[in-house]
């Protein structure tokens, strides 16, 4: 996809104020116990065309609207992805401004999550 230049330069300043993790560092994080949330954030259709396996949904849209009330302790960890790992590093930039302290992105979104093999629900 391409993207316009002042949507890139939103997300590259964002990424510098996130973490950004891979897909095989996603894989312990959700693994772990207490597991991190796998929160999907991309739009309403491209969830019901396919998403993680285990994956929560929580829409870019509605997202500074709902996080608290779905995850009210702001120490949940949380893996956001969306499909190419752009909108996901604004949805944790702003997390991050509302309080929450351990919000990840992942590099390459969906998109890398198909190409590792997860388990995808479609």
């Amino acid at each position: 996809m391409q993207h316009s230049p002042n949507f890139l330069k939103l997300v590259d300043d964002a990424k510098t104020r996130v973490s950004e993790v891979t897909v095989d560092q996603a894989r312990e994080m959700v693994g772990r116990t207490p597991p991190a949330v796998l929160l999907d954030v991309r739009e309403d259709h491209e969830w019901f065309n396919g998403h993680a396996e285990g994956a929560q949904h929580l829409g870019k849209g509605i997202l500074e609207r709902d996080l608290e009330a779905m995850f009210p302790d702001p120490n949940t960890e949380i893996v956001m992805y969306c499909g190419g790992g752009f909108r996901s590093a604004l949805t944790c930039d702003v997390a991050q401004q509302m309080g929450y302290r351990r919000v990840h992105s992942l590099v390459g979104g969906y998109k890398a999550l198909v190409a590792a093999g997860w388990p995808i629900v479609t």
